[in-house]
């Protein structure tokens, strides 16, 4: 005798875990409180222990419940990548997206992803420093956006994708005790003021030799030997320039978070995983920690 999960049940599940309540699960599912209490109860039934040994403040899944979600993760992201494919959206979609530009190289993966899986989506993207897209998605001028910053960001929803290596780029010329040149973002910027920390923290005498809003001008500033600068670690492959090596320098500023950060607008779940797997592939090269 069969029986068929149903995906609902599964996304319930799913939904209820990675939003960390019932609650939460209920308002992205569009759906009540109650309904998603009574699909958790029928996958229950199904495996024949509670899904969850605790529903109060911090959830517990119990062991058959935590393999349950094991297969529900991959029996909904089946589905939704086959209704992604073969289902039309009615009507233009339109999605924003925002790219931290040091994340920008992946550019061109990213669209070429969410045009195969979203092939009727009318899609534009902005670039920039992070801390700026982060606040078009929550005015909800951006539906999502990838961002590089040291703090969590400050939108309805958001998805730890890994942490990113720095490194020290450029090689400017100075004498032996003679202050660093550092190149700089200007504010608002997360990185600009780790950096910041990191000389006042050491002995290292310092002095900025280039500040500038854009990566572009930070880049070139860096080669042309205006200074050092704390890059992701593969900015030399990516843009070219020069590591830094063996220099009288702090260490470089811990693993930084990747972020998706969500709007609020654009809470359907199909979606956000969608973007979320587009941007977990785009960037299986760049340097992650482990």
């Amino acid at each position: 005798m069969y029986h068929d999960l149903q995906i609902n049940r599964l996304r319930a599940l799913v939904t209820v875990v990675d939003l960390g309540g019932f609650r939460r699960a209920a308002e992205a599912l569009h759906v009540t409180q109650p309904a998603i209490s009574q699909q958790i109860r029928q996958l229950s039934s199904f495996i024949k222990q509670p899904v969850f040994l605790s529903t109060g403040r911090e959830l517990r899944l119990s062991a058959q419940g935590e393999e349950l979600l094991g297969y529900a993760r991959r029996l909904v992201a089946v589905n939704d990548e086959a209704v992604e494919r073969f289902m039309p959206s009615s009507g233009d979609a339109r999605l924003s997206i925002g790219i931290g530009d040091q994340l920008a190289e992946a550019l061109p993966e990213i669209l070429q992803s969410l045009s195969y899986r979203m092939p009727h989506a009318q899609i534009s993207v902005r670039t920039g420093l992070s801390e700026s897209l982060e606040g078009q998605v929550v005015s909800g001028q951006l539906d999502l956006a990838l961002l590089l910053q040291p703090r969590p960001p400050r939108t309805p929803v958001s998805h730890e994708l890994g942490h990113l290596r720095m490194d020290w780029f450029g090689k400017p010329v100075y004498g032996e005790g003679a202050e660093v040149p550092v190149t700089l973002f200007t504010e608002p910027s997360t990185l600009r003021s780790q950096v910041v920390d990191l000389f006042n923290a050491s002995a290292t005498p310092w002095r900025v030799g280039y500040e500038g809003s854009e990566l572009v001008g930070l880049r070139a500033a860096t080669k042309a030997g205006l200074g050092v600068t704390c890059l992701i670690a593969n900015g030399d492959r990516l843009w070219d320039l020069p590591r830094t090596g063996s220099r009288n320098l702090p260490q470089p500023p811990s693993p930084i978070p990747v972020t998706m950060a969500v709007s609020a607008g654009a809470g359907d779940p199909i979606f956000v995983r969608t973007a979320r797997r587009v941007l977990q592939n785009a960037l299986a090269g760049y340097p992650f920690a482990e």
